[in-house]
């Protein structure tokens, strides 16, 4: 018998349209004889899924729909949101509480994920890559260009703590930039965390567990072109960067990023398919940590897919796999 599939979309950030392209690329290589895909859109505003341009509300309290006068529920969702609520542990703590089981990392993970500076604290416990010295400051809470400045070496990253996609990302070069820059982040949180640039080859590598097997993809080299930065513009503009899969590394440094992406995969006590970010160093060829994304992209011009397809993984297999590790698994 095909299974009901809750297929969550939308989200609460400026990810919304990315979600829907990520959920667009799953719902098309997801086999129409194994399950009934029902997509949910999720706002502020509502839940709904829409059939005929018609907008059926979700019951909330036991997360089902009704589609005519049948009441629908779902044995797992595959959740393709980015940000908040999606990727942040909100939705997977609701899920959990409904007892259905999903395809990312639960509700802890995803919290602690989501937001970088407790998430950069844990990984250099595990001491195992470097990570870059930073400051974190509040928007309610007063603090210091001079200070910062005291305990930083330009250049710097600026960056919303709890945000994806790199939405309002800068890179500072000058001292007369830093304000704007930490006001240009906080439009998309209220934490901004600040970081030492470390100068090197930018590189992502995504890693998977389906059936208690970790497995790391062909890393990918991200060589930025007219931006400064990975940023939303320059990761969602086609040509502004050039994405090399699988990166161009020797044996020693390939096998050293994908030893060390599934040990903090365990570490941190993922589940699903995430992509995490590196930075080797130039010179010294130290990793340094940047973020783990828990939910990443899947549209046709997102990285994950570009691995699988070097990895001569199909996405059908793929999604199929990791959806039916989900339903075995359970909650």
């Amino acid at each position: 018998m095909k299974k009901n599939i809750a297929l969550l979309a939308g989200g609460y950030s400026g990810e919304y349209v990315i979600s829907l392209k990520t959920a667009h690329t799953i719902e098309q290589n997801l086999p129409e004889e194994l399950y009934n895909i029902y997509k949910i859109i999720i706002t502020k505003e509502g839940w709904w899924f829409e059939l005929n341009s018609e907008k059926i509300s979700v019951d909330k309290n036991d997360f089902s729909i009704t589609v005519g006068g049948e009441k629908i529920k779902f044995e797992a969702a595959f959740i393709a949101m980015h940000g908040t609520p999606g990727e942040d542990g909100r939705i997977q703590g609701y899920l959990d509480m409904m007892d259905i089981p999903y395809t990312t990392c639960n509700t802890i993970v995803s919290a602690l994920t989501f937001n970088k500076s407790n998430c950069n604290k844990v990984v250099k416990d595990a001491n195992i890559v470097g990570i870059s010295n930073s400051v974190l400051v509040f928007k309610d809470q007063p603090y210091s260009i001079g200070n910062i400045l005291e305990q930083l070496k330009m250049p710097l990253f600026v960056k919303p703590n709890e945000s994806g996609s790199s939405l309002g990302v800068s890179k500072v070069t000058t001292v007369e930039n830093l304000l704007p820059a930490i006001e240009k982040a906080f439009t998309e949180d209220s934490q901004v965390l600040i970081e030492e640039f470390i100068e090197g080859r930018e590189l992502t590598i995504g890693v998977y567990n389906i059936g208690g097997e970790v497995k790391a993809l062909p890393p990918t080299e991200i060589i930025l072109g007219k931006s400064a930065i990975f940023d939303f513009e320059a990761k969602y503009t086609p040509g502004d960067t050039n994405e090399i899969t699988p990166a161009q590394l020797d044996a020693n440094t390939n096998e050293q990023i994908a030893h060390k992406a599934k040990y903090l995969y365990r570490y941190l006590n993922c589940r699903g398919v995430v992509r995490m970010d590196f930075i080797l160093q130039k010179n010294t060829n130290k990793l340094f940590f940047l973020e783990v994304n828990t939910m990443p992209g899947q549209s046709e011009s997102s990285i994950v897919p570009q691995q699988l397809k070097c990895a001569g993984i199909a996405l059908k297999d793929f999604y199929s796999a990791l959806l039916e590790d989900t339903l075995k698994r359970g909650v």
